[in-house]
């Protein structure tokens, strides 16, 4: 559902409390620059969506009377929070303050005030449902949590899940797994090989930002792993599980671990996938693993250009050519691989990014992209990889459409594909299977 006429701009008057500003039509931002949005790239803020305030910014809209782009003066400007499963199309759009502080590490999607609703520049990419907000039940989590501890009284792994994931940061992959379906959470490395500047689980104490979540302090063991994913593989829905989350560091660098568990864990079930979400950057030992029976493979980028890639993730002894190579092995052994691509408005659309991504495609078999919005704040991204003119912009929606005409085989999603759409078909639509 599109408004028929552009949204009103929104501000917060900083205690919390937002407001429309019916004198400014909103707007989005992609790259440095504000833009006018097109009515069909407006839909309702959706369910599981939240708004902030972004102290120390002024919002930026269209003057209903004049048609000029000016700032709105009555408070701090406001962006939107889009849930997974949609992807944002174009930043929110402000000014900055001299004093304005460093966002955390959350996305800013453009918002605006239309028809007594929030309205939000996104779109829905997957049809998957299984991190709605609709879809947990409280009291049904905390029961599943308390009766995984009890069942696994001496697995550090499934308390860490239970106790610091799905009870401490309401995690959705824990909290699926407290209730015992369908892609389950399997960290297993403290430490990484990478330096990201938007790192959720690490960040420098000399650096601004904080991060939204604590670190895996400890090396699970083989036993740990597969004394819970067994059962998981056997009876849940849709079954995954996936090593390498928020909450660790590069599971690639405990590949022997992962290893050996993966054989352990196909001597007593051949059912769902293993996946692993990674950097991509040891692809012998991403070959080693698909060999034990790894199903499938997820490499996170913020670019398909080695030039804006390298001054983000900062690699510690590899470079983006290795996360090329993973993907090709991936694909040579006939593993399904994913890129789990930060879409950064302005960015992810300029013409040179998306020439880049069109030979990445090509040249490694790649499946599926997952179009993950970007966690970070856009000046302080922009600012760090020195970036002052981002170039000629296609647009988020049209450049998925050229890719889609391009590479019709190529999948779009948010998330991991359990086996059966994996095998089976792919574009059905799961919310039957996973409403429980």
């Amino acid at each position: 559902m599109h408004p028929t006429h552009t949204p009103f701009l929104l501000y917060s008057d900083g205690n919390g409390n937002i407001f429309e500003d019916e004198t400014l039509y909103a707007v989005g931002r992609a790259g440095w620059d504000a833009f006018e949005v097109d009515l069909d790239n407006w839909i309702p803020l959706p369910d599981g969506g939240n708004m902030y305030e972004l102290p120390g910014r002024r919002g930026v809209g269209i003057d209903v009377l004049t048609g000029e782009m000016r700032l709105c003066e009555k408070g701090w400007a406001v962006a939107a929070f889009v849930p997974p499963a949609h992807t944002g199309l174009f930043l929110a759009a402000y000014e900055s303050l001299e004093e304005a502080p460093t966002l955390p590490l959350f996305c800013y999607t453009a918002a605006g005030w239309y028809n007594q609703q929030f309205y939000v520049t996104a779109t829905r990419i997957e049809k998957d449902i299984r991190q709605e907000c609709s879809g947990y039940n409280d009291e049904k989590i905390a029961t599943g949590a308390e009766q995984l501890i009890a069942n696994y009284p001496h697995n550090r792994l499934v308390k860490h899940l239970m106790d610091n994931c799905c009870n401490t940061y309401n995690c959705p992959a824990a909290r699926n797994f407290a209730l015992s379906r369908w892609e389950c959470p399997v960290p297993a490395s403290p430490a990484c090989n990478a330096n990201c500047i938007g790192c959720v689980s690490f960040q420098p104490v000399e650096e601004e930002i904080t991060s939204p979540q604590d670190r895996l302090n400890f090396k699970p063991t083989v036993e740990e792993i597969v004394e819970f994913t067994v059962p998981h593989l056997m009876n849940a829905p849709y079954p995954i599980i996936s090593f390498g989350q928020g909450c660790e560091g590069e599971p690639l660098l405990m590949w022997e671990v992962l290893r050996d568990s993966i054989k352990e864990i196909r001597k007593h079930t051949s059912r769902g996938s293993i996946n692993i979400n990674t950097n991509g950057s040891k692809p012998d030992a991403v070959k080693a693993l698909i060999e034990a029976g790894l199903s499938s493979i997820r490499v996170s980028t913020n670019s398909a250009r080695t030039e804006i890639y390298t001054p983000y993730y900062r690699p510690n002894n590899y470079q983006f050519d290795d996360i090329l190579e993973s993907l090709k092995v991936a694909n040579e052994l006939g593993a399904w691989s994913s890129i789990n691509y930060f879409v950064f408005p302005g960015m992810t659309d300029s013409e040179a990014e998306y020439e880049a991504l069109r030979t990445l495609i090509r040249t490694t078999g790649l499946k599926m992209i997952q179009w993950r919005n970007f966690n970070i704040d856009p000046d302080w991204y922009l600012g760090l990889l020195n970036i002052s003119d981002t170039g000629n912009m296609l647009g988020v929606k049209q450049m998925q459409e050229l890719i889609k005409e391009e590479f019709p085989h190529l999948k779009f999603g948010y998330f991991n594909p359990p086996m059966e759409r994996i095998k089976g078909n792919f574009e059905a639509d799961f919310a039957g299977g996973f409403a429980q």
